[in-house]
């Protein structure tokens, strides 16, 4: 996997991706920049975001339940001194269905944490994560 960042003017940047996409990257105004994009920390927590609930996803689709909708809110912390790393993340599931297990649901986000989700795993090695999560049947 490849990335290139290009700097654009006082703190934004352009992050470009291997299979061809980018995201602007900003800082906040009083430390130098216009606020034109998000910080790349808020991209690490959209990136594990996106990761976890690709698993999870996927796991309960094979399992072959009827999921219709998947929403992960993520709450998180940094340490106050530099390098200012996650301490603590807490995601939370709004998964809905039609017929949907809860305990298919909490096994597909336990596979993921535990298993599959390589962001999720790489954070977790400096914050304590948790998970909940709510089903919504429809």
């Amino acid at each position: 996997m490849k990335a290139r960042i290009k700097w654009v003017e006082q703190v934004s940047f352009l992050g470009e991706t291997e299979s061809n996409h980018a995201v602007l990257m900003d800082g906040p105004p009083d430390g130098g920049g216009r606020n034109l994009g998000p910080r790349p920390m808020e991209l690490v927590l959209l990136g594990t975001g996106g990761c976890t609930t690709y698993d999870v996803i996927h796991i309960l689709k094979k399992g072959r339940q009827q999921v219709t909708d998947c929403v992960v809110d993520i709450q998180a912390e940094r340490a106050a001194e530099d390098p200012k790393v996650f301490t603590r993340i807490h995601f939370h599931f709004v998964v809905t269905g039609k017929n949907l297990k809860p305990e298919q649901v909490e096994r597909a986000i336990s596979l993921s944490a535990e298993k599959y989700c390589s962001a999720s795993i790489m954070l977790g090695k400096t914050a304590d994560i948790t998970h909940d999560f709510e089903v919504v049947q429809e």
